[in-house]
């Protein structure tokens, strides 16, 4: 009969005792006590009777133990199924994701699974499932978003030089401020809400087409709305048509939501009623014009997005009352919630100054 394999004497059984009451993994806990035993000179038969194991374990803990200590014995994950992909793979994969689709080459205008599934195959003859291929990119940080609008006219170069130019304007509006006047910066754009309402995502039995009402009559409304990402407040109205009156009446609406003494910075896209000479700009805003074709850098479009996917597409609107109706009612349920404003407003670029 083998020898038994002897226990590193480094450690008393008092410290393992003392370690498995810190210890939160209960299986660790057991196999620290089981040691114990152990160095205590009690039998390995009846250490793995009081752990309720089998001798053969007890062995597995004690050469996990000589070999990694009191750490040794914690509960290990199993490591599973070996990947796929391999790293030089991987950061082909990444980049095949980042570029997108050619239309004309692909036959998509976004990425499917099961278009990439077909990609790794021609790239790496390597045969990979939806459901593997879904999790291999979910480890590598992707998950499938909701894609940012993007205006087709517009110049590469215009984001990224508004955001490194913006704190400097918005830091020389506050010089121009009396000394201590706290700067808000508010976010402004207009949407149309009516009869024609979009389609948008459903839930559905897998293998049925949901088929949602689609109303042919065309009444409609102009929802403005307005953000303030860090303090989480709104301030909207519902007008019938996008005008400098309409657009004078919602600066007040604004400027009535401003804090006291506070002086709001009001950054919004060059629609023509936002730049006339008729516009009526209350004391305590200052206009600062977006770059042209660049809705991106609005935040209300992710908001009217959030909008109409979760209250006002999918649906039949009675007529032009009932439209001003639901409109003021998702916006006011918006406004009452001023984290899932501050979810979809904040920008960091923003508020750098």
């Amino acid at each position: 009969m083998a020898a038994a394999i002897g226990v590193r004497s480094d450690y008393a059984s008092s410290d393992l005792r003392g370690f498995a009451r810190r210890s939160g993994d209960a299986d660790q806990v057991r196999r620290l006590l089981a040691v114990a035993l152990i160095l205590d000179g009690r039998s390995r038969s009846e250490a793995a009777k009081i752990a309720g194991v089998t001798l053969q374990i007890v062995r597995d803990w004690v050469l996990r133990f000589n070999e990694g200590g009191p750490d040794g014995l914690a509960t290990r994950k199993a490591p599973g199924r070996a990947s796929i992909l391999n790293d030089q793979q991987r950061a082909r994969l990444a980049e095949i994701v980042e570029a997108g689709p050619i239309p004309a080459a692909h036959g998509v205008v976004r990425w499917r699974l099961c278009d990439l599934a077909q990609w790794i195959w021609d790239e790496f003859e390597l045969s990979i499932t939806r459901h593997t291929l879904g999790r291999e990119l979910r480890a590598m940080g992707y998950r499938k978003l909701t894609a940012r609008p993007r205006h087709h006219g517009q110049k590469s170069d215009d984001i990224v030089d508004f955001k490194k130019g913006s704190p400097p304007v918005l830091a020389q509006i506050k010089r121009r401020l009396p000394r201590g006047t706290p700067i808000e910066l508010w976010w402004q754009d207009e949407a149309r809400v009516g009869q024609q309402t979009k389609l948008t995502r459903r839930w559905a039995k897998r293998g049925t087409r949901p088929s949602p009402p689609k109303d042919q009559r065309r009444s409609s409304a102009w929802l403005f709305g307005a953000i303030c990402p860090a303090e989480g407040k709104a301030a909207g109205i519902v007008m019938p048509c996008c005008n400098s009156e309409a657009m004078s009446m919602h600066l007040e609406e604004i400027a009535f939501h401003v804090a006291p003494g506070a002086h709001a910075v009001l950054l919004l896209d060059q629609a023509g009623w936002h730049g006339s000479a008729e516009l009526v700009v209350p004391p305590n805003i200052t206009l600062m014009p977006l770059p042209p074709r660049c809705p991106e850098l609005n935040p209300v479009e992710n908001v009217w997005q959030f909008m109409r996917d979760n209250w006002l597409s999918n649906r039949i609107f009675k007529s032009y009352d009932d439209i001003v109706d639901q409109c003021c009612f998702a916006w006011n349920k918006l406004a009452d919630q001023p984290w899932r404003i501050m979810s979809l407003g904040l920008r960091q670029w923003a508020h750098g100054f």
